[in-house]
């Protein structure tokens, strides 16, 4: 493949609708005609959906213009398209297949039947001279209208050097078509071969062929159905207030920072936050998360979702394709066009195979006719047309794309955004997970649990010193050091010389004194004496405290702990990984007391205490370099690097803020428990494209030897065309139904 196929994940990139692929072959000369224009740095297209995922500047109608020199069609996918259209469209293609299908099964039934039952004339027989010339032109118009697609879409083919799926069904109809036409017009001379015409089998074969890709349409668009629900979450219209005044606009048509109602029983049109009133909203369909979720004012609200009651006022600060709704379908989309490692060889297979088909057609008329009983050339021809119809690897074509959008689409349900296909391979594989502890393994909303004061301090100047040096930090017990000093109305002091240590604590100048607040190492490297104190530091930290000393001018003032408890899910979470066979790590920058306090409440027995977020990608590499798949856990900022290094990171997210890019995989409520599921879903999606890939192959490994005549010899036995053609549309659908179990496949 071209080396346009190189990533490029920054890249938002350009959906493309790809029209006339009809089989994986299709894959390769679309990808190919796509990655030769000029700035393309990334193509990828997925025969499942019929989409191609390009990224890079190339200008889109140069992009249109290459895949249709190729023998196809595209068309530019942009903003949230209307679900029912996509579903009209794809009703509108079943309902056409299963016409095409109707015509020839009506006449090539009857045609089929009589011909079985001796009803109908011999060839060269008076009655025979005007009835089959009569059936040539009947069968004509047939091939013309349930096969006409196939044929143009051949010769557009044959013009690029290219064949698909459309080569081999042209091929193997037509010819039974001519082949007929001839013995109908050369009987006389052929009465050795006792000479028979084919007319059923090519109507037959189309017959069968539309009515499976019917059938495989109406079941490939039920793949899509996460991306058609979430699509659906977004109301069509929004409700702002303009000069004091409420209206109802077109959602294209809301505003930055503009104001917006949302009454009971309303969905949320965009992102915002809210600025009066307060309600519960029910975000399951995002987050997967049942129990609604209480709004007050300053709280953040997200498009699609739904208000269950109260009436409230908020000012949208994401419109258009930046809510997290429409980055949520963004992710879905790359995700489920994405291919996973496992896909690439059956990419590679599909695109050479037709052309060894017609080799290995071409080959098996030849034995036939040299080597077949009487009439060779009637065996001949037989064979090789039930070889093209057999062959096509439209089964083969779809076994990883469709299991990975299903997979996709249900991750996405229960409120997991897989970014790609390769972390839906290896998150089955993980043999070590590694957890940050705070918002991960703990709620992430510290509360300060303890206060002490030393010396001449009081508890109140303790808590207003810690709360004014740690009010430029971002750290998250920052956040609760601040609430306690809000909460007891305290004013805070203004700072100097401010310097955020990693790992250690903060320094700074607050009324000409030099003022210290974090943990042991930070004293330690500033020389404040503090060992008299270790006993009081150990107990908190023993009952899940994180201790940390406040220091004036070198001696230490007071002890302010802060507890962070863990979530009601984690030791759940934490039992089921275990159960799975993966060995849980907790890694944490907080004191090792603390630590394995935090990770004996979890169940966790294996913990990394006083790590820097800058080593923690040190502890996945180093697992790593021991054979270990390594998954990571983490908030996706401070834990970035390892979260990079990790063979999967998993970033537990809000249902704001989708787009991190360090992870592969995000937890959009931040339950522990979607972290065993999403490996249960990856090994159960890879089984299942594994059972889609081993039929496809198992497929075409019998399908051919045995439509070439291989049981001849032994039993007597020649594949009928027919049959072959039922068998290869049949095979697609199989695949596309043992993909959609994935809809239901149990995950804890």
């Amino acid at each position: 493949m071209s080396e346009a196929k190189q990533e490029s994940p920054a890249d938002e990139g350009l959906r493309l609708s790809i029209l006339g692929m009809s089989c994986a072959g299709c894959v390769e000369g679309v990808e190919t005609a796509l990655a030769s224009v000029d700035g393309v740095d990334f193509v990828s297209v997925n025969f499942a959906d019929h989409t191609a995922l390009v990224k890079g500047n190339a200008d889109p109608e140069l992009l249109k213009k290459s895949v249709q020199e190729a023998g196809y069609d595209a068309a530019v996918m942009e903003g949230l398209e209307d679900p029912s259209e996509q579903e009209e469209m794809e009703l509108l293609r079943y309902e056409k297949l299963m016409q095409k299908a109707k015509v020839a099964a009506i006449f090539g039934i009857p045609l089929m039947v009589f011909a079985h039952l001796g009803w109908l004339p011999e060839i060269s027989s008076p009655a025979g001279s005007w009835f089959w010339p009569i059936v040539a032109l009947i069968t004509l118009g047939i091939l013309r209208y349930s096969g006409g697609h196939f044929y143009s879409s051949a010769v557009k083919l044959l013009m690029h050097g290219q064949a698909n799926m459309d080569t081999l069904i042209a091929l193997g109809t037509g010819s039974a078509w001519i082949y007929s036409c001839v013995i109908i017009d050369y009987s006389s001379h052929l009465t050795k071969f006792a000479p028979h015409a084919y007319f059923e089998a090519s109507v037959m074969i189309l017959a069968f062929i539309n009515f499976g890709s019917a059938l495989e349409t109406k079941a490939r668009g039920r793949t899509s159905s996460a991306i058609r629900e979430l699509i659906g979450l977004q109301p069509r219209t929004a409700r702002v207030v303009r000069d004091g005044v409420e209206q109802d606009i077109a959602i294209e048509e809301v505003g930055l920072e503009e104001t917006v109602r949302v009454r009971p029983g309303e969905k949320i049109p965009v992102d915002g936050v809210l600025i009066e009133g307060h309600s519960s909203v029910d975000e399951s369909m995002l987050t997967g998360e049942p129990i609604p979720i209480e709004k007050v004012e300053g709280s953040e609200v997200v498009a699609g979702t739904m208000n269950l009651k109260g009436s409230f006022l908020f000012k949208a600060t994401r419109i258009g394709r930046d809510t997290a709704l429409a980055q949520i379908i963004k992710s879905v989309r790359n995700a489920q066009g994405s291919k996973p490692a496992i896909a690439k060889l059956a990419d590679k297979i599909s695109s050479i195979f037709v052309p060894v088909v017609v080799c290995i057609a071409l080959f098996t008329f030849c034995v036939w006719y040299l080597f077949g009983p009487e009439p060779s050339m009637g065996y001949a021809f037989v064979t090789s047309m039930t070889v093209l119809v057999i062959a096509c690897p439209c089964a083969l074509g779809l076994a990883t794309p469709i299991s990975v959008m299903v997979s996709v689409g249900r991750a996405a349900q229960m409120g997991v955004l897989i970014r790609n296909g390769d972390a839906l391979q290896s998150a089955g594989k993980i043999t070590s997970l590694i957890l940050d502890k705070t918002g991960t393994v703990t709620e992430g909303k510290p509360t300060v649990s303890t206060i002490e004061a030393m010396g001449e301090y009081e508890e109140e100047s303790v808590l207003r010193l810690a709360a004014s040096i740690e009010s430029g930090s971002e750290h998250p017990l920052a956040a609760a050091i601040l609430a306690a000093a809000e909460e007891k109305q305290i004013k805070l002091e203004k700072t100097a010389a401010f310097e955020a240590i990693a790992g250690h604590g903060i320094a700074a100048v607050i009324s000409d004194q030099q003022v210290l607040f974090g943990n042991e190492a930070l004293m330690a490297e500033k020389g404040v004496e503090y060992t008299q104190y270790i006993e009081k530091i150990e107990q908190l930290s023993a009952l899940g405290q994180t201790a940390m000393m406040l220091a004036v001018n070198k001696k230490i003032a007071g002890i302010i702990a802060v507890s962070d408890p863990i979530k009601k899910d984690s030791a759940k979470a934490i039992q089921k990984l275990k159960d799975q066979g993966v060995r849980v790590i907790m890694v944490t920058g907080d004191n090792e007391i603390t630590a394995k306090a935090i990770a004996m409440q979890a169940g966790i027995t294996d913990v990394k205490a006083q790590v820097l977020p800058d080593d923690k990608a040190a502890v996945v590499k180093q697992l790593q370099l021991a054979g270990e798949t390594v998954g990571m856990v983490g908030d996706g900022i401070n834990d970035a690097p390892a979260l990079a290094q990790a063979n999967v990171g998993f970033a537990i997210g809000t249902g704001t803020d989708v787009a991190i890019e360090s992870a592969d995989i995000v937890i959009l409520q931040g339950s522990l428990l979607k972290v065993p599921e999403a490996m249960a879903l990856s090994k159960a999606t890879v089984s299942n494209i594994k059972q889609n890939l081993l039929g496809a192959f198992f497929y075409n490994t019998i399908g051919i030897p045995v439509a070439a005549g291989l049981l001849y010899p032994l039993f007597g036995v020649l594949l009928s065309p027919m049959i072959a053609g039922a068998a290869m549309a049949m095979s697609s659908l199989t695949v596309v139904t043992n993909a959609n179990r994935l809809r239901w496949v149990k995950l804890s």
